[in-house]
């Protein structure tokens, strides 16, 4: 492991001040705090929970056991997500002895909270389309788990690898590698079948989007130190921190804003991209309880009635005349979605869907009330539909009026509405695990972000500006339901300040920061695949 207690010439030890600074009467007070919270969050959660299941009739103790251990390797890498990388939100408000560490980490991990909470889950659907989709229709199979299983594992061992070798690694590049890993090993396991692999579309998408904020992060913190410098003329903004004094309380005010922002948006974009893979885990082993949205009211439910009515007649006039529906609209409708080609017979049996989920709804008045044996089937039929309809609009094809692509796409979130939710409960778990996970690693990054990247302290004015920059990039990101580093972000703001400062760059750093960008990803890959492939010879 790498020491991060070195530290540059002129100050003590950062680790032996920290050290010193958490045994203070703070500690109590925080710790309380945490337990309170802890003591709150498992009562909401195992209320609702119990609520959840409890008018389910399961024929064996199987499905709660394979929930549990499912839900606990989930929340398992959100909480090594927690000191992975949440702890960058709190590095420079800690470092500059702007707040005690006690009370920095309890406040960030209240901040996560919230924006976990007031999350849409956009990104955490976003990272489940980068999935095979035939995995994600038999998520209730031996396939769907060993997928799960597969790659949360592979994300949380390359994490805690990573942690313990001193690489700055990227959580999300992580996940994203791990989904990669399983669609290959998904893909060259069937070769004769047709099935799907990776949505290389979605993932150059979230590809770009990985590896260009840390260029975004560099530049935009460098550019605005800059400005600082020529617009703020004060001086004690631009120098380091010294022992354990607190800044002057306007620059304090300023790095405890800054670190209430990137906690917050950290939560609101890291936070989901374990939602989306608890989700698959409910739906595959408690499918009565979460296939479908409970909570849509009687009254969304004659909305989508009527939705969809205009929407089978959108599709009836671009249906090809010379196409002929096959035994099964929902494998012609996922055929369109793995291959992005569209056949004489897609539009066709995308319309019988919407016909029949139309049907089946109205029948039945509102989702709750759909047979137990049918959830899963009505959840799949409104998934592929969603899907074929957001490809259709993406790539124009049929051509569509602006009228009907309008009516299309309010039929889409009525659909979207019925299966991409996320209850409350799963929220405040993924925030508890990220928060806990905070309180265990903060240390490390604390030190690495203040000392290990330039060759010079980190002045209050550098921390701000990449504090700020790596809350607003998230915040985009989150905007446009994309997921982003947060460890990468940071990290590489800080560069672009100590670069603009003319402070140096301590090479070893940005070298173990550039391998991670390189070996994450095909690592991660390997390793999900590898164990994809190992679960799967025991679920056939």
């Amino acid at each position: 492991m790498s020491d991060l207690a070195t530290t540059l010439p002129g100050r003590p030890p950062a680790a032996a001040l920290l050290e010193k600074k958490m045994k203070k009467s703070h500690a109590l007070i925080s710790g309380g705090v945490v337990l309170a919270a802890l003591v709150i969050g498992l009562g909401f959660i195992g209320f609702h929970l119990a609520s959840d299941l409890g008018n389910i009739t399961v024929g064996s103790i199987w499905p709660y056991l394979l929930l549990g251990l499912a839900l606990l390797i989930a929340l398992g890498f959100e909480f090594v997500n927690g000191f992975h990388d949440t702890a960058n939100a709190v590095a420079t408000v800690i470092y500059t002895h702007s707040l005690d560490p006690n009370i920095a980490v309890v406040w960030s991990g209240m901040c996560n909270l919230a924006g976990v909470l007031t999350s849409s889950g956009t990104v955490a659907f976003t990272v489940i389309t980068l999935l095979p989709v035939e995995l994600i229709l038999q998520v209730s199979s031996g396939a769907g788990f060993s997928m799960v299983f597969a790659l949360l594992i592979a994300a949380i061992l390359w994490n805690l690898g990573t942690w313990w070798f001193g690489l700055p690694a990227s959580s999300s590049h992580t996940m994203v590698g791990s989904i990669i890993g399983v669609g290959i090993a998904n893909q060259l396991m069937a070769t004769h079948t047709g099935t799907s692999g990776v949505d290389w579309e979605q993932a150059t998408k979230v590809f770009k989007v990985l590896l260009i904020s840390p260029v975004v992060g560099f530049t935009a913190a460098a550019l605005l130190f800059l400005l600082s410098k020529w617009l703020v003329k004060y001086p004690a903004l631009y120098e380091a921190p010294k022992d354990n004094t607190p800044p002057p309380w306007p620059i304090r005010t300023l790095l405890v804003l800054t670190c209430t922002g990137v906690s917050f948006f950290h939560g609101s974009n890291d936070g989901q991209k374990g939602m989306g893979l608890i989700m698959l885990i409910l739906i595959g082993t408690v499918p009565t309880a979460y296939a479908l949205n409970h909570a849509v009211t009687g009254h969304d439910v004659q909305d989508f009635i009527a939705a969809s009515e205009q929407a089978g007649h959108i599709l009836d006039r671009h249906v090809d005349k010379a196409g002929i529906l096959g035994e099964d609209a929902r494998a012609e409708v996922t055929d369109y979605i793995r291959t992005k080609e569209i056949k004489p017979d897609t539009v066709l049996a995308l319309r019988e869907l919407v016909e029949d989920l139309n049907h089946e709804v109205g029948l039945y008045k509102e989702f709750k009330a759909v047979p137990a044996k049918d959830q899963s089937n009505v959840r799949n039929d409104m998934y592929v539909t969603s899907e074929a309809l957001r490809l259709m609009q993406k790539n124009k094809k049929p051509a569509f009026t602006k009228d009907e692509t309008a009516a299309l796409a309010n039929y889409k979130s009525k659909v979207d509405k019925a299966t991409k939710f996320i209850p409350d409960w799963v929220k405040v778990a993924v925030a508890l695990a990220l928060g806990m996970g905070t309180m265990v690693g903060w240390k490390r990054i604390v030190v690495t972000v203040g000392e290990k990247i330039g060759k010079e302290h980190l002045t209050y004015a550098q921390g701000a500006a990449a504090e700020l920059v790596a809350m607003f990039t998230i915040y985009a990101a989150d905007t446009w339901g994309l997921p982003v580093s947060t460890t990468h972000v940071l990290s590489s703001g800080v560069a672009g300040t100590m670069a603009a400062n003319k402070s140096g760059l301590q090479l070893s750093t940005i070298r173990n920061i550039a391998a991670a960008w390189v070996f994450t990803l095909p690592a991660a890959a390997l390793l999900s695949g590898s164990l994809f492939w190992v679960f799967r010879q025991f679920s056939n």
